[in-house]
């Protein structure tokens, strides 16, 4: 199995995309990340280190990492798109705070086995799946009192 770097070089390849230094360092950056980030965030923290990237080349890298594998692309109805690692994750679930936009992962595996039930009873094939649940983390909850 190829690791991030090599998916991502060959993908470049295949639509005949510049392998970048910017790219790399995006790259690197990114696989690090423990946290589903919009644009913007991931932008902010990087420019940091490396102040010479726009925000146009991270976005437009980003949306390269969802297309060739190593990122997802998450809607949590916000209006904002987040990404997260995906490369050799396991499949997760998500729990969204409401009120403080806190996102926990989660695995279940009653609830897998639940969602395979469901489609066998149905004759149906799944593909991919997500589940989010929306509502208040703890700490939310708490203050809300």
């Amino acid at each position: 199995m190829k690791n991030p770097e090599e998916l991502f070089l060959d993908y470049l390849a295949r639509k005949r995309l510049k392998n970048t230094n910017q790219r790399m360092i995006i790259l690197k950056s990114f696989l690090r990340q423990t946290r589903h980030l919009s644009t913007e965030d991931f932008y902010l923290q990087l420019r940091k280190k490396h102040p010479g990237i726009g925000y146009a080349t991270v976005h437009r890298t980003l949306k390269l990492f969802a297309e060739c594998g190593i990122a997802a692309e998450r809607n949590f109805g916000d209006g904002q798109m987040r990404f997260e690692v995906s490369y050799h994750n396991q499949h997760h679930d998500h729990l969204v705070c409401t009120a403080c936009g806190r996102i926990l992962e989660f695995e279940n595996q009653q609830i897998e086995e639940l969602q395979r039930e469901v489609a066998l009873t149905h004759n149906f094939f799944i593909q991919d799946h997500r589940l989010e649940l929306y509502g208040l983390c703890s700490q939310c909850h708490t203050n809300k009192q």
